[in-house]
């Protein structure tokens, strides 16, 4: 199966000018293939950044699901029934678009679990960009060789190998991290009874997030 990383890089390598490709490996094909790695790298930079801004600025939507079970169909099909819910950067919670009436305490808890969920889907992004940037180092190693390698299967053995390496170890800190954001929600849910529907988090959930981070990659 091809990585997603794999993907975009060979995209990448596909939007080279014909001239690019008809030509002998020599040392304009090379410049040329690191002007394409260097736009890219750029481009993996500004939007993730852009990402990041968006979460501390933007209403933290909660009512998608964390989940990580086998079950996960019918879970979408039970939360596809409740309304929209979000905290906004304030602490406000706003169900189907509307506030809902907040003492300081609650208020409080809301920007705790908002900070809690932005902390993991940081170190998300955080985790895709060093990924992205490994995937289009592990081509400018070789890009000399992008050509041959892209025919034989070599590049995205390679690419492959570099993102399993990243991505595994840091999907699994994560995994570490959902404890603390089920305590959290559990006592949120208590305290305000509005959120107590999108609190749908387990237990379990951090050795089912560990299972499927495994699962996935062992298919690799």
């Amino acid at each position: 199966m091809k990585s997603a990383a794999f993907s975009i890089i060979a995209a990448l390598a596909l939007g080279l000018s014909p001239v690019a490709w008809s030509a002998p490996p020599q040392e304009g094909v090379r410049n040329e293939v690191r002007r394409e790695l260097a736009d890219a790298r750029q481009e993996i930079r500004t939007e993730l950044a852009n990402a990041r801004a968006e979460l501390e600025t933007e209403n933290l939507d909660v009512s998608e699901s964390l989940q990580f079970g086998r079950d996960g169909r019918r879970k979408r099909d039970r939360d596809a029934k409740l309304p929209s819910a979000a905290i906004t950067p304030r602490g406000d919670f706003l169900v189907d678009g509307r506030a809902v009436a907040l003492d300081a305490n609650q208020r409080q808890q809301l920007l705790a679990y908002r900070g809690l969920v932005i902390e993991i889907a940081r170190a998300g992004i955080d985790l895709g960009e060093v990924t992205a940037l490994a995937a289009v180092d592990a081509v400018d190693r070789g890009a000399f060789r992008l050509m041959l390698s892209a025919m034989t299967g070599s590049l995205e053995r390679r690419i492959e190998r570099t993102v399993r390496q990243t991505v595994e170890p840091g999907a699994l800190q994560i995994c570490a991290r959902m404890p603390a954001l089920h305590a959290a929600e559990q006592q949120l849910a208590t305290d305000l009874p509005a959120f107590r529907p999108y609190a749908r988090l387990e237990a379990r959930e951090a050795d089912a997030c560990r299972d499927e981070v495994r699962r996935s990659f062992a298919s690799r």
